[in-house]
């Protein structure tokens, strides 16, 4: 296998990190999604000289689960007792995450933008990461991580996140409260400084000038336009882009990455070769900014070249959710 001067292979030290650290950061989400049946607590009450088990949830709403007998007290020691090692395992692995982050920083683990991590992490808690997938630039972070190597800088450098809004799956009023402001609100909860532009209102910035864009599949046709993301007023309208049906309908592609702080989180992308299909058929669109075709070509041609040389498993003969004419640029 030969190196790309583009792509270089991470040090061992640093690959044995990603790997601990990466761990750490599952086995956290496992324990975290093991907790949630935890959630509330369990207690018995005495009425009228009967003693009854009572399930209180988070929100403290109360219920019933029978009078005392083995059955109820079976189920009071198994909770009470499960509830006690969830809780045990989760902090023990909040510790390890946590001494983790401090080494991924020591040892330049992480170089994603922390914002990004944040917003990603976010998306989770409020029940949303399948509604948003990372495209664009900001990928390529998801698929150096996995092979092992780092890209070459001048490929990766971007000021702004491309989410795509999988508009198949509806945002309703049922999302939790943390998210009733709107994917507007939801960003100024990060990033207080985030206000859409007026010029653009698929695009919210900060005071650092940092951008999130949101793009959509078209309903029909060539439609073009804009569509609102939720009912909330002054909230994010969807840019609709042409042919990204193509990248919705590719399988997704899940990694952890790091942040330049050494915090971790989930990215939900495109398969590299969808990514790198994609980026081709941009650079050879006419009315594309020059500038920008040529960055699209270079971030194709560096994505193909590892998948052929670090993920070779990936092939380009599987790829039936594109057009078949496009293989002819690999």
């Amino acid at each position: 296998m030969t190196n790309n001067i583009e792509t270089q292979p991470l040090s061992g030290n640093s690959i044995r990190q990603y790997i601990n650290a990466k761990q750490a950061f599952t086995a956290l989400r496992d324990a975290e999604m093991d907790a949630k049946q935890f959630r509330g607590g369990m207690f018995w009450r005495e009425v009228k000289g009967h003693v009854y088990l009572i399930r209180t949830t988070t929100k403290s709403s109360q219920k019933s689960l029978g009078a005392k007998n083995p059955q109820t007290e079976a189920i009071f020691n198994k909770f009470t007792q499960g509830k006690q090692v969830a809780e045990e395992r989760r902090a023990s692995l909040v510790k390890a995450l946590a001494m983790n982050r401090r080494l991924n920083k020591a040892l330049f683990v992480g170089r994603v933008d922390d914002q990004i991590i944040d917003i990603l992490n976010g998306l989770r808690e409020v029940g949303l990461e399948h509604n948003f997938i990372v495209i664009g630039t900001n990928a390529l972070y998801a698929y150096e991580a996995s092979a092992g190597v780092r890209i070459e800088q001048e490929h990766l450098a971007t000021n702004d996140l491309d989410l795509l809004w999988d508009n198949r799956r509806k945002l309703t009023i049922a999302v939790p409260e943390s998210f009733a402001g709107g994917m507007i609100g939801f960003l100024q909860k990060i990033d207080k400084t985030f206000k859409l532009r007026s010029d653009q209102l698929y695009t919210a910035v900060n005071a650092n000038g940092y951008e999130v864009d949101l793009l959509r599949r078209m309903d029909h046709g060539h439609q073009t336009g804009l569509s609102k993301v939720s009912q909330v007023d002054g909230d994010f309208w969807a840019v609709k882009a042409r042919n990204i049906d193509w990248l919705l309908s590719a399988p997704k592609f899940k990694e952890v990455v790091v942040g330049t702080n050494g915090s971790m989180a989930e990215i939900t992308t495109v398969d590299p070769r969808a990514f790198a299909l994609f980026k081709f058929w941009m650079s050879k669109q006419k009315d594309r900014d020059a500038l920008k075709k040529i960055r699209d070509a270079n971030q194709a041609r560096v994505v193909v070249q590892l998948i052929k040389e670090y993920l070779p498993q990936l092939s380009f003969e599987d790829v039936h959710y594109m057009p078949a004419a496009m293989r002819k640029w690999i």
